[in-house]
């Protein structure tokens, strides 16, 4: 069953929708929707409906609200250093099915890929569509936000809003630090803000991490094998989706 995203607060059942035009299209053109084929959409207070192909073949009749609950228990955002080529796009897709809540960029010391004001936007662009067809396909009830960010300080600034802020230092994995990410999985409370850090191909460079930590992080190890810069976030989301969704 295809599902949708409408930025519109849920109307009654019964009432007729039209979705966003590019949706429409895709509905009605690409996938050839029929009358009275069976829809799914969230509407921006993450309600979800099931609605009905009308006779117009263009517009949707409500039909009844659906309760499901596929949200990670807690709001989880990665902050990734800007990766080469398409990782960042890959990274973007995968994470949002993971159930990530919100997707960071930053230009990292070590980073390779610079973005100029006029790439971001177009970028940004391109990352939010991404996320908005991972979000349909997962059946999630909410599109990540994407943000290119100009620096580090714009991350550092946000650290007030987070209840922990993680770190993932190869280094740390190096040494043989095994326990920081178990410990710190231990502590989640379900509600809680979460800040993950990872570093691009390069790494986090030593400058970076005190910066990091003397500002509230924790540095954790992902265990004794090194991960790409694409990995890396793929790996703890899964972690945290299964200590805080299968495990308990």
């Amino acid at each position: 069953m295809q599902q949708y995203f409408l930025n519109q607060v849920a109307p009654e059942i019964g009432m007729v929708i039209t979705l966003e035009k590019d949706d429409t299209h895709h509905l009605f053109t690409v996938m050839r929707a029929k009358l009275d084929e069976k829809v799914q959409i969230v509407f921006s207070d993450q309600t979800l409906v099931l609605a009905t192909v009308n006779v117009d073949l263009a517009t949707l009749t409500v039909l009844e609200f659906v309760e499901k609950s596929v949200e990670l228990p807690l709001d989880v955002t990665i902050a990734v250093g800007l990766p080469k080529s398409d990782k960042l796009e890959f990274i973007t897709q995968k994470a949002t099915e993971l159930g990530v809540y919100a997707i960071l960029a930053f230009p990292a010391k070590w980073s390779v890929t610079k973005f100029d004001a006029k790439k971001i936007i177009k970028k940004t662009a391109r990352l939010e569509k991404i996320a908005k067809g991972a979000a349909e396909q997962s059946k999630r009830l909410l599109i990540p936000t994407v943000k290119i960010l100009a620096n580090l300080q714009e991350l550092t600034d946000q650290f007030a809003r987070y209840d922990q802020i993680l770190v993932a230092y190869e280094a740390a994995a190096k040494s043989g630090e095994t326990a920081a990410f178990a410990k710190k999985l231990s502590e989640l409370e379900k509600g809680q803000k979460i800040l993950v850090i990872f570093g691009p191909e390069g790494g986090i460079s030593p400058q970076e991490i005190e910066q990091l930590t003397a500002l509230g992080a924790t540095k954790i190890g992902l265990g004794p094998r090194i991960m790409r810069a694409e990995t890396a976030p793929l790996y703890v989301l899964s972690a945290i989706s299964f200590y805080t969704e299968l495990l308990h």
